[in-house]
């Protein structure tokens, strides 16, 4: 005769989970008739007994009062349910946002990764696509712009070294810069990464931006907003600067010559040691702007605000004054004059009130009349550029 295992009616209870949970189930939804009973049943009478505290009352009368407390019960009860419905509901939705949001993230992490790795392709289109594609993410998911103008900022830096290194280089170094094709003819993905820079900028977090000693020689940087970016020791000879946002932008030993910078904004920018010979900032904002032993021999100020700009021992021979406004600029140990190169002006210039700029040598000039629209010339980018000129 075999002797029966003790446990096997155990094992075989807990081995079966769906049993297990259709019990309790239906043993917590009888405990719950049970309070529903308790309380739609007996609760209404004790609470009318305790009210009426002993009091003899008709029966009909204690009747009603039972069901009026029934349908308050009942009506609290069905708010009961109702606010969990609408609490249910919300962590429903909770829960989809988040996975919705996940699923958004997953997306954009795999779509920059693959944006990323286009930039090392050997193609240009595959390149200019990959930027494109890094631009558009940037403008639509604000976690990973931050990102996005560091990489752009660091392809510049890298396509495009100042002075240019390899055979391969479009333009050498010494080139003259009518022979330099525009950048977006010679290097088309450099043009966009900085186009789009220009342009994601304007809603950037971090303060700096590293653009320094880059080829931007003949660069499409019209309207772009490039505040507090560094192209210390960057070429941009005959760039297109036009309405170009530069506040506190560091251009330290940088190349403008004949730059295209009309009603630009340098506000609080160093040019120090820059050269801006032949560059023309007619009408642009230059307040507080920094041009210590900068070379601004040829350049076209005319009706520039200069309030508070320093060009202390900066190159001026030559340079068009006229209508600028110099009340509060540090004009200390500019050169402003030489032998048939003194700087012009015109009755409209305004200089710092201890500032005889007669005994400076400057040539009084009459004002030929308004600039004409840059709107009305052939673009910066396309524009013949005549060669340099000033003295040596």
């Amino acid at each position: 005769m075999e002797t029966g295992d003790p446990d096997h009616g155990r094992r075989s209870w807990h081995e079966r989970p769906g049993r297990r949970r259709t019990a309790v189930a239906l043993i917590a939804g009888a405990a719950g008739l049970a309070v529903l009973g308790a309380v739609f049943v007996l609760l209404p009478g004790v609470v009318v007994d305790h009210d009426l505290a002993g009091a003899s009352v008709d029966p009909k009368d204690r009747l009603s009062a039972v069901n009026s407390v029934r349908t308050t019960l009942l009506q609290v009860v069905g708010g009961l349910v109702v606010l969990f419905g609408a609490y249910a509901t919300w962590r429903q939705l909770r829960v989809s946002q988040e996975g919705l949001r996940a699923t958004q993230e997953g997306y954009v992490t795999d779509r920059f990764t693959r944006a990323v790795d286009q930039l090392g392709s050997d193609k240009l289109d595959v390149r200019i696509g990959g930027l494109h594609a890094l631009w558009r993410i940037a403008e639509q998911s604000g976690r990973d712009r931050e990102a996005i103008i560091s990489i752009q900022a660091a392809y510049l830096r890298t396509h495009l070294p100042w002075p240019p290194s390899g055979p391969e280089s479009p333009a050498a170094a010494d080139a003259p810069i009518n022979d330099v094709a525009p950048l977006e003819t010679r290097a088309a993905d450099a043009q966009v990464a900085l186009t789009a820079l220009g342009v994601l900028c304007q809603h950037r977090e971090q303060s700096w931006v590293n653009v320094s000693a880059t080829d931007l020689r003949r660069a499409d940087c019209d309207g772009l907003w490039l505040p507090e970016v560094n192209l210390d020791r960057a070429c941009m000879e005959a760039a297109g600067l036009y309405r170009v946002n530069l506040t506190q932008a560091s251009l330290v030993s940088a190349n403008l010559r004949h730059a295209d910078m009309k009603t630009a904004v340098l506000r609080r920018a160093r040019c120090v040691l820059a050269d801006l010979r032949g560059a023309r900032l007619v009408e642009t904002d230059l307040r507080d702007a920094d041009f210590t032993e900068a070379d601004l021999r040829e350049a076209n100020l005319r009706k520039a605000d200069a309030r508070g700009a320093v060009f202390r021992r900066a190159d001026l021979r030559l340079a068009d004054l006229r209508g600028a406004d110099l009340s509060t600029a540090d004009l200390s140990e500019a050169r402003l004059t030489g032998a048939l190169t003194g700087a012009l002006a015109g009755e409209h210039t305004r200089w710092p009130a201890d500032f005889d700029h007669s005994a400076a040598g400057v040539v009084e000039s009459e004002d030929p009349g308004p600039e004409a629209s840059p709107l009305l010339q052939p673009p910066g980018m396309t524009r013949a550029v005549p060669r340099l000129q000033s003295l040596s």
